[in-house]
């Protein structure tokens, strides 16, 4: 029998809504600080000792869908994880996990989140499943069976609820389990009923971090165990703890300094870190996107969905293969030639398609190498008819150096790029009215020098010399530095001190749920000189913040004091 939580539960969930409620009504605002100025830290001499005063914010978020998707995972197995689509976050400082730390939960969201838990829940109790997913037996199918269903809930609970229930917590879960198997003369069901309201509850949903005193730094507080435990699962593996990981956190290691270096070590160097690495960079990339993209397709026939999705999983798997197999300097990533290939990427490659995905080495005279150069990145950043240098090279200022570009001005004239019978032939031709509109000019000369070198490769990424019968001029500036097309692009961005920096303050407001204040301003410059001396290998990075004080310390939010910079002309 399969029942809905909210027939046979409705107090739980009205009781899970009305709390979800509240908590999407407090006040959980932060300021950032706009990107370059903590990006150009690297102008000053960066000590090797992490700042005393240091410390994150206390926050409240959101699991994401893959985090969500991923305990259910670990806790269940693959087959049990729905599909489900889970209200999408809203982008904030260029990182989706930002914006789930403000996010609220309606009534009707939470209805997304019931449909994924009766899923689940019906797959756990199903007769296929249940003999090895709930470990113990009833004594009597055909009535309720508190130890068991103590035993299943408890268990389960702990690895949901990222810590173990409080005996209230436990003891209501059993009651209605026991309710509703004594009411359907069905051990099973009443399970089944219990998990789903475990599964839609405010504590699994979202992650609220709990403090404490810290017994070495009198006066300041730190993260307790679990909340510890639980920061560093969804930075390193986009997921919640595991058993070992709750462990170290129930005995007290995880709060020792050697006890939380084994952990961290542990975790880096499990492959669930693949898992981690990739919600990183699918989120910095924005790849998000991919799920609505489209070409023209009189213009583009070869770009098809499964192109589109072959260009998202063949930028995830170079930069894990380089960043955590290969352990390869993260700046390298602008300019290897070695990546992945697929059948339906070699089409639009211009190369023979092999069996499946294969390891793949651009030749050294050919015109890409590097992200920057893959379909991912040249077709996310173009329109559907034609490429566009102002939306690549503002991908690269707002991505890659964290340099925020000014929304353009209301009541844009797009016609001299739009029109397809325009006498300009080339792109660069036809940006270049609005380099000479002084309405327009300010922010296309932050975007269009570096957008137009990589003008080779049109809206669907593929390699073109000419556009409409005339060559294309692919040069370029930044900041100050020439190049000429996508390879010499690539050096010169990898050469940018910016790169790192930027990096650096993604990843640290991506692990610490927020973004970065003006306060944290010793604390990037901190983690900028260790990783540079770390060779720009970002496991180390990731190491890093998860042992620092930073990471783990929590301060009291000052009042808002925005230093907002956005990018400059400099080209």
């Amino acid at each position: 029998m399969r029942l809905r939580l909210s027939e046979r539960c409705p107090r739980l969930l009205a009781s899970a809504a009305a709390l979800l409620a509240t908590i999407a009504l407090g006040s959980y605002s932060e300021t950032s600080i706009a990107s370059q100025g903590a990006a150009t830290s690297h102008q000053t001499q960066a000590p090797l000792q992490e700042p005393q005063d240091t410390g994150s914010l206390n926050r409240l978020r959101l699991l994401s869908e893959e985090q969500y998707l991923n305990t259910v995972r670990y806790v269940f197995g693959p087959d049990v994880a729905p599909e489900p689509h889970f209200p999408p976050a809203q982008r904030r400082d260029g990182l989706l996990a930002l914006g789930s730390s403000i996010t609220g939960v309606t009534t009707a969201q939470l209805e997304l989140y019931q449909k994924a838990a009766v899923t689940i829940a019906n797959t756990v109790v199903d007769p296929k499943y249940r003999a090895f997913l709930i470990t113990c037996k009833p004594r009597n199918e055909n009535k309720a069976d508190k130890a068991c269903a103590s035993q299943f809930l408890k268990e389960k609970g702990r690895l949901l609820n990222r810590r173990p229930l409080t005996r209230n917590e436990l003891d209501a879960f059993v009651a209605e389990a026991n309710k509703t198997a004594d009411q359907l003369k069905d051990f099973y069901v009443g399970i089944g009923v219990a998990l789903e309201a475990m599964l839609v509850s405010p504590n699994v949903l979202f992650v609220a971090e709990a403090t404490e005193a810290d017994p070495a730094r009198p006066g300041r507080q730190r993260l307790d165990a679990f909340s510890l435990a639980t920061r560093m699962s969804l930075f390193l593996w986009n997921a919640a703890p595991d058993d070992n990981v709750l462990k170290a956190a129930e005995s007290g290691e995880i709060q020792t300094p050697e006890g939380r270096a084994r952990v961290v070590d542990m975790m880096l160097s499990s492959r669930r870190l693949d898992a981690g690495v990739r919600a990183f960079f699918d989120d910095m990339f924005g790849f998000d996107d991919f799920n609505s993209l489209s070409k023209d397709p009189a213009t583009y026939p070869q770009f098809t969905g499964q192109v589109a999705q072959d260009a998202r999983e063949q930028t995830l798997r170079t930069i894990v293969d380089h960043l955590v197999n290969k352990r390869g300097d993260y700046r390298d990533l602008f300019t290897t030639r070695e990546t992945f290939i697929s059948p339906a990427l070699a089409v639009l490659y211009g190369e023979p398609a092999p069996a499946g995905w294969t390891p793949y080495t651009d030749p050294p005279d050919s015109p890409r190498a590097g992200l920057l150069s893959q379909v991912s990145f040249l077709a996310l950043h173009s329109h559907p008819t034609r490429s566009s240098p102002t939306l690549r090279g503002k991908a690269l200022r707002e991505t890659l150096l964290c340099q925020r570009v000014p929304p353009p001005p209301p009541n844009v004239d797009f016609s001299a790029v739009d029109n397809p019978d325009s006498p300009f032939a080339t792109q660069r031709e036809r940006v270049a009215f609005h380099l000479k509109n002084p309405v327009c000019a300010g922010c296309h000369k932050i975007t269009d020098p570096m957008g137009l070198a990589l003008e080779n490769f049109d809206s669907s990424g593929r390699f073109r010399e000419e556009e409409r019968g005339s060559k294309i001029d692919a040069s370029g500036t930044l900041d100050g530095k020439s190049f000429s097309g996508v390879v010499s692009l690539g050096k010169v961005l990898h050469d940018n001190p910016g790169l790192t920096s930027c990096l650096v303050q993604r990843i640290y407001s991506y692990g610490a749920g927020g973004a970065v204040r003006p306060e944290d301003k010793k604390t990037l410059e901190y983690f900028n000189a260790r990783f540079a001396e770390a060779g720009y290998r970002v496991p180390d990075l990731l190491r890093t913040i998860a042992l620092s004080n930073a990471f783990s310390e929590i301060v009291a939010p000052k009042s808002p004091a925005p230093a907002v910079t956005t990018a400059s002309a400099t080209n």
